[in-house]
């Protein structure tokens, strides 16, 4: 139910929350690109670290055969990850990120955790320090 009159009802905000769900999972999945972002990179400085050891040992066919074949080699058809990165962002990410903004300022007055702070309505307990209701989600 509705706590005022201007709130919406229970199943608009049951309806955005699993909506604001849906984003919060693809901020997870964006981040886990970053992660492979970072990680691809890291990897191809240290081949550079391992081709300089290969020299050093005296296999220096291995070296170069790193060097030219695996170290700054695209990870997709035409794309290092900051590509796949910027292409996501722009894209899938970008629209994702306004719907969920138009439909939150449409249907909740941009309130994205409308659920949750329902949810912190009726757990809490009144008056207790540390169990202040806070201002409305923004």
């Amino acid at each position: 139910m509705p706590e005022s009159p201007t709130e919406p009802d229970d199943t608009t905000v049951d309806a955005v929350g699993k909506l604001i769900f849906a984003l919060e999972t693809v901020e997870q999945a964006r981040g886990h690109l970053y992660a492979f972002h970072h990680l691809t990179g890291t990897a191809d400085f240290a081949l550079g670290d391992a081709v300089e050891a290969l020299r050093k040992a005296g296999h220096p066919d291995w070296a170069e055969r790193i060097q030219t074949e695996l170290i700054g080699l695209n990870v997709l058809p035409e794309r290092w990850t900051f590509q796949l990165i910027e292409e996501y962002d722009d894209g899938y990410y970008t629209t994702f990120r306004d719907l969920t903004r138009d439909v939150t300022g449409d249907l909740t007055g941009g309130r994205r955790h409308l659920h949750e702070e329902r949810i912190k309505r009726q757990r809490r307990t009144e008056g207790r320090p540390g169990h202040e209701m806070g201002k409305p989600s923004t």
